[in-house]
């Protein structure tokens, strides 16, 4: 007798998996080249002079390459590689299309590659979050459309009437994003890919923060939303406080942006409603921390037990202090303080490394076993993997908060430069150590993925 059939449904999800093991291999492959950018970066801040006679990684290069291969070559296709593996099962119906899926991901590699050759070899367009040549805009373009035509046709065709609030988050985040990316990168002006003056400057941080709060921090809540509730065998304390936590995010996220411009010519109408919504913003971020965390409590030995729930809930505390500090840094005076120096750098890893970086971590461990039907390679080198990543990008936060502590007091104090870097020196070593941490487990986060998808000898599941 030949193995026992599985039903049209197994079959059709066994399939979709293929999507998400693209994205998941995608995801692990450009953490460890982005990590490696990041640490060539760091290698500058401490001695200037290091690998400057190679143009092709020179600090003013390199670091567009680390920021946007985080951005859309780690943390998106990980939360991608969640969603497409969630998507059927909440849907209950097939994925639209196997093929357009991992066409989709293929697609994604070669835009993201391009666009890293792109920024190495001098062709970019020199805007915070928006480097990335016109040609390679495009190509992004091109890569959401993608993948919002199979998430929306997947959803046409559901046999699940109600839509969890999971499919609420990570389709606005794709449909919005597709549309956001257009506007900040200023597409429809392929020669400078910019406005001009302050109009510029407005639309690009309302790009520039809407691709963390309207791709990353909804793609990443989905992803706690549905790990969380599984690995505690829970139902979510509230589906209604769910939903009203999506809508306020919605609808308060999008006009912060203005508040990285309060020392500019803005309108004082924009700025008065960026600092409103910023502080605003704890209300979204505390009901659906509140939600989550009333959903796993006195869970938290199923929490430690499962390595991918592990990540997501550190990835909710740190979505937590991010959003906090978010909300503080936009008062005026406390930007005379923090702003313009490390400070911001600091509030910017704890975001995309420490809440989305994590989370999407979590979410490919939590579906790794799942889509391979074979347990986890190792949960020891997993588990390594997290106290590398939860060390480094801790120690990052506290270091480079001390860091825009005495910058931003000598600045104001009217201290000269030349007195004030020695005494960041130490910092940045410091920094930089911190960062081969979390380079360190990103390649062995790599290693273990690649056996856990290829070459695992484990027993099938």
């Amino acid at each position: 007798m030949g193995e026992p059939n599985l039903s049209t449904e197994e079959q059709n999800l066994e399939a979709s998996n293929a999507t998400a093991k693209a994205f998941t291999l995608t995801s692990a492959l450009w953490f460890a080249a982005a990590t490696s950018f990041g640490m060539i970066g760091a290698g500058y801040l401490i001695a200037p002079d290091f690998l400057a006679n190679i143009e092709y990684v020179h600090f003013g290069r390199v670091r567009p390459m680390h920021i946007n291969a985080v951005l859309f070559g780690f943390v998106t296709p990980g939360l991608l590689a969640a969603a497409f593996y969630y998507f059927p099962r909440l849907l209950r119906t097939e994925l639209f299309s196997h093929k357009l899926g991992v066409f989709s991901a293929v697609f994604w590699n070669i835009t993201v590659a391009a666009g890293m050759i792109g920024i190495a070899t001098g062709h970019t367009q020199g805007r915070e979050y928006a480097e990335l040549p016109w040609p390679v805009d495009i190509m992004v373009v091109i890569s959401f459309f993608l993948v919002v035509v199979n998430i929306l046709m997947t959803i046409r065709k559901r046999k699940e009437r109600v839509l969890y609030v999971s499919i609420w988050y990570s389709t606005a985040a794709i449909v919005l994003t597709s549309v956001t990316y257009c506007l900040g990168n200023v597409i429809w002006k392929p020669d400078t890919g910019a406005l001009v003056g302050i109009p510029d400057a407005i639309l690009l941080w309302f790009y520039g923060h809407n691709i963390f709060g309207l791709l990353l921090t909804p793609m990443g809540l989905a992803v706690a939303y549905y790990v969380l509730p599984i690995a505690t065998r829970s139902p979510l304390w509230s589906h209604s406080l769910s939903l009203i936590g999506f809508w306020s995010l919605i609808i308060v996220y999008t006009h912060i942006g203005t508040h990285h411009l309060l020392q500019v010519p803005v309108p004082t109408w924009l700025k008065t409603i960026s600092i409103v919504d910023s502080v605003a913003m704890v209300i979204p971020v505390m009901i659906v921390l509140i939600n989550l965390w009333y959903t796993i409590k006195g869970k938290l030995g199923e929490i430690h037990a499962d390595i991918g729930a592990k990540f997501v809930l550190t990835g909710t505390i740190y979505y937590f202090f991010v959003n906090i500090q978010g909300s503080m840094m936009a008062l005026p005076h406390v930007q005379r303080i923090t702003h313009f120096n490390n400070w911001v750098v600091g509030h910017a890893h704890i975001g995309v490394l420490g809440f989305a970086g994590v989370t999407a971590l979590g979410g490919l461990y939590f579906i790794l076993p799942k889509i391979t039907g074979k347990p986890l390679y190792s949960k020891f080198l997993a588990d390594v993997q997290y106290w590398l990543v939860l060390i480094g990008v801790t120690g990052f936060a506290v270091v480079l908060t001390v860091v825009g502590l005495i910058q931003g007091n000598a600045w104001y104090n009217g201290e000269a430069l030349y007195r004030t870097l020695p005494m960041i020196q130490p910092y940045y070593i410091l920094r930089a150590s911190l960062g081969l941490f979390i380079m360190l487990g990103a390649y062995i986060g790599l290693y273990n993925i690649i056996r856990s998808l290829y070459f695992n000898r484990g027993a099938a599941t």
